[in-house]
């Protein structure tokens, strides 16, 4: 399986997309209009995103579950810090992703199917 996304790779792909317009990287919206391609080729076994996908899911799923590891209500600011450190975390995710899967169509557009020839 390919590399697992680490946290501080998500970060560095946040930074790197929120200066992306400057550099002439993809635009937000041509990352989330590869998000339900990017799903669809690995669910079809296409792409090998599907541990980085799961990992996305279980974030989203834990950012909008009213049942949290830390409360907001005793815990005040602490209770939203670890809301605020997964939406970083799967924005910068996300981003590294869609990025990863646009060069990864990029490269597979250009293959011609056929068989090796010995």
């Amino acid at each position: 399986m390919g590399k697992t996304l680490k946290r501080g790779a998500a970060f560095v792909a946040l930074a790197r997309a929120l200066t992306a317009g400057a550099r002439g990287g993809p635009s937000l919206g041509a990352r989330l209009a590869a998000l339900p391609r990017m799903i669809r080729a690995t669910t079809r076994g296409e792409y090998d995103g599907g541990l980085r996908l799961a990992l996305m899911t279980a974030a989203t799923a834990y950012i909008v579950s009213p049942i949290d590891l830390l409360p907001e209500i005793p815990l005040a600011v602490f209770g939203l810090a670890d809301d605020a450190v997964m939406v970083t975390w799967l924005a910068g995710a996300v981003l590294a992703e869609t990025e990863r899967f646009l060069e990864w169509e990029v490269r597979r557009a250009s293959v011609i199917p056929g068989h090796v020839v010995p």
